[in-house]
This record gives C-alpha cells, sequence and structure tokens, in this order.
C-alpha cells in the first residue's frame, strides 16, 4: 500500500523528523575524537592556524639564522641579516592570519594559543638571541635578555586570560592592548639592523661596556630589552589598537 492511500484512509505513518544538529566545528570534532587517527592535529588546523604557524617558521629561521653567525666569520653579516629579516616577515604572518580568520569567519581556540607561542618565538626569543649573536654576551646580559623574554612570555599569558575584559568599542572590538604588545620589540630589532649597517658590533657596540672585568659587566644597550619588557608587563599601560 502506497504512502499516499494510507493517507487517505485516515491512517497516517509516522514520520520521523530531520533534526539536524548544529554543525560542530571540525577542530572541536576531531580533537575530542577518541580515536582521531594519527595526522588528526594537521586535518584539524584551520587556514589561518597554517598561517600563523609560518610566523613560527620566521621565528625559529631566524634564531638559526643567528646561531649561524656566531658560528662563522664575525665579518660575514649576511646570516645576520637574514635573522633580522625574517622576524618583520613573521610580522607578516601575524597581521595576515588574523584577516584570513576574518575573511573565512574561522577562528579557535587552538589558534589563538598558536598566535601568543609564534609571538613569543618571533618577537621574544629571536631579538634575544639576535642580541646574543651581535655581542651581549657577558652572564649579566644573558640574564637581562632572559628577563626580556619571560617579560613577554607574561604578557601574551596575561593577554590570553584578560582579552575578554578590555573594554570594547561599538564594533566589539578591543579599545586599547594593556601594556606594549610584543611585536614592537621589532623596534629594537631595526635598531639592530642599523648597527649591522654601521658595523657597530661586538667591541663597537653603542657606549661599549661597563664595569668590565667584573661579574657585573654588561653592555648598557641591553636595558633596552629590559625597558622594553617593563612596557610589556604594565598594568596601567594603555596602547590604542589601531
Amino acid at each position: 500500500m502506497s504512502k499516499r492511500s494510507n493517507a487517505a484512509n485516515g491512517i497516517q505513518k509516522p514520520v520521523k523528523e530531520a533534526v539536524e544538529e548544529p554543525t560542530q566545528d571540525k577542530q572541536v570534532r576531531l580533537l575530542n575524537d577518541v580515536n582521531p587517527g594519527h595526522f588528526s592535529l594537521v586535518r584539524a588546523y584551520h587556514l589561518a592556524d597554517l598561517i600563523t604557524l609560518m610566523n613560527g617558521f620566521c621565528g625559529v629561521m631566524s634564531i638559526q639564522f643567528a646561531m649561524r653567525y656566531c658560528l662563522g666569520s664575525p665579518l660575514d653579516h649576511g646570516n645576520l641579516y637574514t635573522s633580522l629579516i625574517l622576524m618583520p616577515l613573521g610580522l607578516f604572518f601575524d597581521f595576515f592570519d588574523g584577516k584570513v580568520a576574518r575573511w573565512r569567519k574561522k577562528s579557535s581556540l587552538m589558534g589563538a594559543e598558536l598566535d601568543s607561542l609564534a609571538d613569543l618565538i618571533s618577537f621574544g626569543v629571536a631579538p634575544s638571541m639576535a642580541a646574543f649573536a651581535i655581542g651581549m654576551r657577558t652572564g649579566l646580559d644573558q640574564l637581562l635578555l632572559t628577563i626580556f623574554v619571560l617579560s613577554g612570555l607574561a604578557r601574551l599569558a596575561r593577554f590570553n586570560v584578560t582579552t575578554g575584559n578590555i573594554p570594547k568599542d561599538a564594533n566589539g572590538k578591543a579599545k586599547y592592548f594593556e601594556g606594549l604588545p610584543i611585536p614592537t620589540s621589532l623596534t629594537i630589532a631595526g635598531l639592530m639592523g642599523f648597527w649591522v649597517s654601521r658595523g657597530w658590533l661586538h667591541a663597537n657596540i653603542p657606549y661599549g661596556i661597563l664595569l668590565q672585568g667584573t661579574l657585573l659587566e654588561f653592555h648598557p644597550m641591553v636595558l633596552l630589552f629590559v625597558a622594553h619588557g617593563c612596557c610589556m608587563v604594565s598594568k596601567t599601560l594603555h596602547v590604542p589598537k589601531p
């Protein structure tokens, strides 16, 4: 008997309504799957996440080129220039991933974490390694450069947990940054690039070295990193968002 004849005889066959479940984000589904497969993490990436990884790629390569300069001739600045150039290239990917995420209307918690980790490498660790490569290598220099990196780490961690508490404008965009954003460390990287172009490296670093021959010897220019680190962790310094 056909469905049409059933309806004519007053016998209505129960019809199961197709209730569509809200589409679950692919990334969330793959990350929470109990049997995800070997390459589920790669499949879980959004396009913006892959661009963020390119930021991290630039940062790691910058560090490695700084190390190659340390192992080579101090007069061959090619690796050092490459190290410094890779940092603003990482900034390009840092801006581009956000534009792609907005264009595709796909963002994720993992993407936010990737962004912070990549920023720490490209704009925290990489500049400190470049400073070490050009000659800021005393024990106190190393300590102060480490404090700079840790300040960037603390600033990024605070940003991740407090970004929802910052006042928003009419479009829902945060009005300001608390403390200097870590990519602003590229201003110091640019300054180091100028020093390299002038040959102001090692013994010729501007303002030389203080307390030479003691345990506290250091290069005064390393204090630029310390000051920048203090500005990054500042709670009261509000930088308007562009």
